[in-house]
């Protein structure tokens, strides 16, 4: 059951990240014919530069989970890859439960209430022509319970591998790190 929820979890913050991901290619279109208008036409808005700032929050709050779910989150591979596999679970499974959760916790509760004040004052930016701001704001608190939901979803998997139910390929990195790469490509002198 729990595993379900745990695969349930992912394809939602994969689901999420695909479509995000298209974000990109709307700031990036955005960004450039808010360029091209502003040096050719001498016209510019502060909306065009907001949107992009918006599109870019998105893109790092929505997305930040999925990071997580493949295995591509920051971490301190140098030291941990002397390790066995088992250890290493054991230190990932100790820094959800320690490190990321708890935080991530203390940020959703203090980022709601912040949120949902500016969505009923229906807050707007100060600058001139600008848009509405709760809708970045709430990104803060969707994106941390997007991260909590991923967090007890690996949180899950590891228990399940520590339990010898699951190998390890369910969150092993998707791409080989960069440490793994280099030194095949480019050679020590």
């Amino acid at each position: 059951m729990f595993l379900k929820l745990a695969r349930a979890i992912d394809q939602l913050n994969g689901a999420i990240a695909r479509t995000v991901g298209w974000a990109l290619l709307v700031a990036v279109v955005i960004c450039t014919g808010n360029a091209l208008l502003r040096y050719s036409l001498n016209l510019s808005s502060n909306a065009w530069l907001e949107i992009q700032w918006y599109l870019f929050a998105a893109m790092f709050m929505l997305a930040t989970a999925h990071t997580l779910q493949r295995d591509e989150h920051v971490r301190i591979d140098v030291i941990t890859s002397h390790f066995s596999r088992r250890t290493q679970i054991w230190i990932d499974l100790l820094g959800f439960l320690l490190f990321l959760l708890p935080v991530a916790l203390l940020i959703l509760y203090y980022a709601t209430p912040f949120a949902l004040l500016s969505l009923r004052s229906a807050e707007m930016s100060s600058n001139a022509g600008g848009l509405i701001v709760w809708p970045a704001k709430l990104l803060v608190p969707l994106g941390f319970l997007l991260l909590i939901l991923q967090t007890l979803a690996e949180i899950i998997k590891r228990i399940a591998y520590l339990a010898g139910r699951i190998d390890d390929s369910s969150f092993t990195r998707a791409a080989p790190a960069a440490a793994a790469v280099l030194p095949a490509s480019h050679p020590a002198p």
